[in-house]
């Protein structure tokens, strides 16, 4: 007998499902930062074994749109309660229900196993986490409750353990050898990403796109030029810095776990560019693979 289904993890942003999804699957394939907004895409990583496959879907997180791109991006985690077989909603210790009352309601007329995830308990006693616990089963009371910490790795056997029991019988949606959907320019326009995210305050990283214009890999080395897209010309100074320091920075961080990520020497190639207000340009997002095809 063998098991396959598709696990769908949705909440609101910085609730750590970045984090659990990069526990579950063993690879780092969402960037995970301190910053909201970090996931953009829905990002597939999978989970094999003989009797098993986990297709995991990580969302962005889920908010009200202020933009064409933040539009987009809740569709994507919209589409994620249409396909689900069994559904990971990550809360966390600070969070109430009633944070994002129309979603949640979406959530509650599922009819898949919904797996209620409580993060960060870490930062909590057992009197508050009852207290939550017991806020949350009123808001949604089908779903089964686990408390977790992702960070300290605390109930992520657990999660596996249940996932693993409520999964359909299904032959492989994918080959046993792959561990995700994307392609490998796909991780090159992340981990640039994420270090933008690190190293820049305020508005700087929401504003940013990365396209990989060039990938060219051997067997010892890939050379890789990427345009850094922003939305006006003093972001683009910024970006780049005094003498071009800041994003010399940004370039060394980013080759350095490019290495660690493909194993092979990197050579990187970053220019910055503006596309004025592309988070709002229709034809500019789908350029940039923001598209429901994208699923």
């Amino acid at each position: 007998m063998h098991k396959a289904g598709f696990v769908n993890i949705v909440g609101n942003p910085n609730v750590g499902k970045s984090t659990l999804m990069n526990l579950l699957v063993g690879e780092r394939i969402s960037i995970a930062t301190f910053k909201a907004q970090t996931t953009r895409h829905r990002i597939m990583g999978i989970i094999n074994t003989p009797e098993m496959q986990i297709v995991l879907s990580d969302t962005p997180g889920v908010l009200k749109p202020a933009s064409k791109l933040q539009e987009q991006m809740l569709q994507f985690s919209e589409s994620a309660l249409q396909d689900a077989d069994v559904l990971l909603y990550v809360t966390d210790m600070v969070e109430t229900p009633d944070k994002n009352q129309a979603f949640l309601e979406k959530v509650g007329r599922m009819r898949c196993p919904i797996l209620l995830l409580i993060n960060k308990i870490d930062l909590s006693n057992q009197e508050e986490l009852v207290k939550k616990v017991e806020q949350w089963h009123a808001a949604l009371p089908q779903a089964e409750i686990i408390p977790i910490s992702a960070l300290n790795k605390f109930g992520v056997d657990i999660i596996l353990e249940r996932i693993k029991e409520l999964l359909p019988e299904s032959p492989a949606y994918f080959d046993k050898d792959q561990w995700t959907d994307k392609p490998a320019r796909f991780f090159v326009t992340e981990i640039i990403r994420e270090k933008i995210l690190l190293y820049y305050d305020k508005e700087i990283p929401y504003s940013t796109e990365v396209v990989v214009e060039g990938f060219k890999e051997t067997d010892r080395n890939i050379h890789i030029n990427a345009v850094i897209y922003v939305e006006r010309d003093s972001q683009k100074g910024i970006l780049i810095g005094h003498k071009g320091v800041a994003l010399k920075r940004v370039s060394t961080e980013a080759r350095k776990s490019l290495e660690k990520f493909f194993g092979k020497s990197i050579y990187l190639e970053t220019f910055v560019k503006v596309n004025k207000d592309w988070r709002n340009n229709e034809k500019a997002m789908k350029m940039y693979g923001y598209d429901l095809g994208d699923k």
